[in-house]
């Protein structure tokens, strides 16, 4: 299945509760139940004002299909082309 990156406007994301980003998972969990086995997420990166999130998905579409259900925004769509890291160079 296709690995994206998806960039999330929130302006002040970053100052969240824990309980408060907790219910946003609860949220974003619920929706992917509904939605799979086509779309899986991996991990979230919270900054200040966005969220960074990795998804294993069939399409573009039902990432963004994910995003209306959640009404978190999906500004920036990418498709990984590849994965790098420390290691690669030792292949």
């Amino acid at each position: 299945m296709p690995r994206f990156v998806i960039e999330r406007e929130m302006p002040g994301v970053g100052k969240l509760s824990g309980a408060e980003l907790r219910d946003a998972a609860g949220t974003s969990n619920k929706i992917l139940r509904e939605l799979a086995p086509d779309i899986q997420w991996e991990h979230s990166y919270v900054t200040a004002d966005k969220i960074y999130c990795v998804y294993l998905a069939d399409s573009e579409d039902v990432i963004q299909e994910h995003a209306r259900c959640t009404g978190f925004p999906a500004t920036v769509v990418s498709k990984v082309d590849a994965v790098i890291d420390p290691t690669t160079e030792e292949v």
